[in-house]
């Protein structure tokens, strides 16, 4: 069981780092998205910077990340506890990305992969109602509050176990954490 884990986490975490942002960046424009627009290394960003092809198909790879590290963890037969650390993992693996010297994006995306996995009706319900603010405001911070403040109450009406409604509130914290960090390094760089 413990090489089980140890496995599971391991291919979560290199799942979660494959730079899908980095790689449409050099791709499309011969650059770093990370020294392009906010320099984060994420859907939105790529949406701006690189259009919106490209921000989709990163968009989909990133969830499709954190998709696949539940569906490995989950087919190896993880316990839900050992499951929700691999999900873990993954947005990790996004965030500081062995592949590129630990310097990644915020994880929301892959968040939100590793929560369609996990809770897919709750999910689609959550997702269903963010789409209509989104399409009015175009904000991805307006379109998160929507999807991850709702979330563990749609994951409780469900019945989702106290694990699962923990990990609705955990990771989202985790992308939150992830967001003011980088809020507090571009306002740093901006400051003369």
């Amino acid at each position: 069981m413990v090489g089980s884990f140890i496995f599971a986490i391991a291919i979560a975490y290199l799942l979660g780092s494959i730079p899908s942002a980095y790689i449409a960046g050099r791709l499309i424009k011969g650059q770093d998205i990370r020294t392009l627009g906010d320099g984060n290394m994420g859907t939105a960003n790529a949406f701006r910077e690189l259009g919106a092809r490209a921000g989709i198909a990163v968009g989909a790879v990133d969830i499709g990340k954190g998709v696949a590290a539940m569906l490995i963890a989950g087919a190896m037969g993880l316990s839900e506890p050992l499951l929700l650390v691999a999900g873990l993992a993954a947005v990790a693996g996004h965030n500081w990305p062995l592949f590129l010297h630990f310097r990644g994006g915020r994880g929301e995306a892959t968040t939100i992969g590793t929560l369609l996995a996990l809770l897919p009706q709750g999910m689609l319900i959550v997702l269903g109602v963010a789409a209509l603010p989104f399409l009015l405001t175009r904000n991805m911070i307006v379109f998160s509050a929507f999807i991850f403040i709702p979330l563990p109450l749609v994951a409780w009406w469900l019945g989702a176990s106290a694990l699962v409604i923990a990990y609705c509130i955990a990771a989202p914290c985790l992308v939150g954490v992830t967001h003011f960090i980088t809020t507090r390094q571009l306002q740093a760089k901006a400051q003369p």
